[in-house]
């Protein structure tokens, strides 16, 4: 893959939990829970959710005490590291790192005063915890408005900017940060502008994206550009949908621009007259079926006489529709026709060996690309 990627810029890099973030270490794909974290079951439940997805930092939101005496048992019994979402009361905050969590998100403009955000601090850096400065568009300090005339770029990079040298003159300097507007260009320009002016980790995102479809599109546009520009050492793809299809997402725009693959990258037609399968259902039933797949295959799930014969024989594993029945192939070579009710079995299995030869490769240490994460748990 011809890669449009510029050189990934050069940070500081931080500890969270068992995962390093920034300083060269793989960009990582995290999500967050929309369960009421105090329903310690329901959040364990989306979390595993999470995990068989990919998601490599998961982040919950703590409102009360309750949620904070959450953390202890959701942090045992999951296998990533768990940042507590805080706002407004700094005593969660504190009780939230006793409870087990692997770092904080806090906006400290919002956490109640000097005197406050010093106790935070101390407590993070007692426990070894990073702490993510959160500046959303929403809600900046009101002279930063009056003084940029209104939720600018340029105001949301001060904002970030001043909350830095709150924590940095308290002798902190764990830290990573974000600059979330709802919008593409507000986020990637302040982005832009920030990454200039400090060499902290950054976590990209564009806030309140929207549903399914705008919020993907929105997403990978925003993340994607700033990627492409060798910005960005983690990110959360946000959607007003499940938070597995968080996941799904950030993955695959790591791996359109070939940063990172985790999982299967799944081509296929878009369809045209010349369609004389059911290349929906087919299609549907494989990605299905791959959901939790983390193996960076090459499927092609093609329906058409033209390109479809090219393109599965490019990938590692691949189908071409023809009337009522398809032509499979694996790793270039042309295997036989399946009939169609047969087809999704057929393609799996070869998916099935295809990733038992990875890997066995891989726990040969013979395939660099598959153990990029856990390179990064290790350094």
């Amino acid at each position: 893959m011809e890669s449009i990627v510029a050189p990934r810029r050069a940070t500081r890099r931080i500890r969270l939990g068992g995962l390093f973030v920034g300083g060269g270490a793989p960009v990582t794909v995290q999500s967050m829970t929309n369960t009421p974290t105090a329903d310690v079951e329901a959040t364990l439940r989306q979390i595993r959710r999470l995990e068989d997805a990919g998601c490599e930092i998961v982040r919950v939101a703590v409102v009360d005490r309750e949620a904070a005496r959450a953390i202890t048992k959701i942090r045992a019994a999951i296998g990533i590291p768990l940042v507590a979402d805080i706002h407004f009361d700094h005593r969660l905050a504190l009780a939230a790192a006793e409870a087990g969590a692997d770092g904080l998100r806090i906006n400290p403009g919002n956490i109640g005063g000097a005197a406050r955000v010093a106790k935070v601090v101390d407590c993070a850096r007692a426990h070894g915890l990073p702490i993510r400065i959160g500046v959303n568009a929403g809600s900046l300090d009101k002279d930063l408005m009056r003084r940029h005339g209104g939720a600018t770029a340029e105001a949301m990079v001060e904002s970030a900017l001043r909350q830095v040298a709150m924590l940095e003159s308290l002798g902190f300097d764990q830290i990573k940060i974000s600059l979330k507007a709802s919008d593409v260009g507000r986020t990637v320009k302040a982005y832009r502008l920030l990454a200039g002016r400090t060499d902290y980790p950054l976590h990209l995102g564009v806030t309140e994206a929207g549903g399914l479809l705008a919020g993907t599109v929105k997403s990978a546009l925003g993340i994607g550009m700033l990627l492409a520009e060798g910005i960005g050492d983690t990110l959360r793809v946000s959607l007003t949908r499940d938070p597995v299809e968080e996941v799904r997402v950030g993955f695959e725009i790591l791996g359109s621009l070939g940063i990172r693959r985790c999982g299967p990258e799944i081509i296929s037609c878009p369809t045209c007259g010349r369609c004389e399968i059911d290349l929906f259902g087919l299609l549907e039933k494989v990605e299905r079926a791959l959901l939790t797949c983390r193996a960076p295959i090459k499927v092609a799930v093609m329906g058409c006489v033209v390109n479809g014969p090219g393109e599965a024989r490019e990938a590692d594993v691949g189908v071409a529709g023809g009337r009522g029945l398809g032509i499979l192939f694996a790793k270039g070579r042309m295997l036989g026709k399946v009939a169609e009710q047969n087809l999704v079995t057929a393609l799996l299995e070869e998916v099935d060996r295809w990733v038992e030869q990875y890997q066995a490769n891989v726990d040969r240490g013979e395939n660099g690309q598959s153990t990029e994460r856990d390179l990064a748990q290790k350094k």
